[in-house]
């Protein structure tokens, strides 16, 4: 998979995710812009080599590449809980079919910044990691555990069996600033649409919402996620 950005580089470097290789533009080298950066990955010791901006616009399927386009090689998400199996103080989020790929990117985004483990999606009916959910992460991406599940309630049942409390984000729940975000603690939120699917809905612990005036009945789910997990993190004081 072909990522791009001088901040998509800047955090992959800085979250030591072990890259295949680095293309650096000819015309932005040769200007001097991208100088501390070919230095730096060189100094690092990642194989990188210098291409034309056509080049990269191929490889990144878009002119905003920055002049560096990383090739980080297959697929690097995970299959298990086991990545987290040591862990206390659990904090994680589920997404349920998240469709949007910006929805997802600030999602991560949020998470990393609220200091969230890990986040668990589907396999199917969800939108997947892509160049676009990279880009709008920022790179941090790179930073938090992806986990892909077959099943999202059976996985839901496993972290409960951990003594994992699981939290479902819902328009009918329980204000979140009522809720003790102590301890070990999984958020779900749901479907741009359709929000948390019902089966899905009836695993979760407790139901938590937002409250809102002015008659507004819901937020986008990234904004909704961000306001969430920062309560979370207060409370946790991470």
């Amino acid at each position: 998979m072909y990522v791009y950005g001088k901040n998509i580089l800047k955090e992959i470097i800085d979250a030591k995710y072990p890259i295949k290789h680095i293309f650096f533009s000819n015309s932005k080298t040769e200007k001097g812009s991208l100088k501390s950066f070919v230095d730096n990955v060189d100094k690092l010791n990642y194989t990188y080599s210098f291409a034309s901006n056509d080049v990269l616009e191929k490889m990144a399927s878009t002119n905003k590449h920055q002049g560096v386009v990383i090739d980080i090689g297959k697929d690097f998400l995970y299959e298990t809980l086991d990545v987290i199996e040591d862990k206390e103080n659990l904090f994680l989020v589920i997404l349920d079919q998240i469709q949007d790929p910006h929805n997802f990117g600030a999602i991560i985004r949020s998470s990393v910044a609220a200091g969230v483990d890990a986040i668990i999606i589907p396999k199917d009916n969800s939108v997947d990691v892509t160049p676009v959910v990279i880009k709008v992460s920022s790179g941090l991406i790179f930073k938090i555990p992806i986990i892909k599940v077959t099943n999202i309630s059976n996985t839901i049942e496993e972290l409960k069996m951990k003594n994992i409390w699981v939290y479902g984000a819902d328009t009918n729940g329980k204000s979140y600033y009522d809720i003790d975000w102590l301890g070990n603690v999984c958020i779900v939120f749901g479907n741009e649409g359709n929000g948390i699917r019902k089966n899905v809905k009836n695993h979760c612990d407790k139901l938590i919402s937002i409250p809102m005036s002015n008659n507004v009945e819901s937020l986008n789910v990234s904004v909704s996620a961000g306001i969430i997990l920062f309560e979370a993190r207060k409370q946790r004081n991470l």
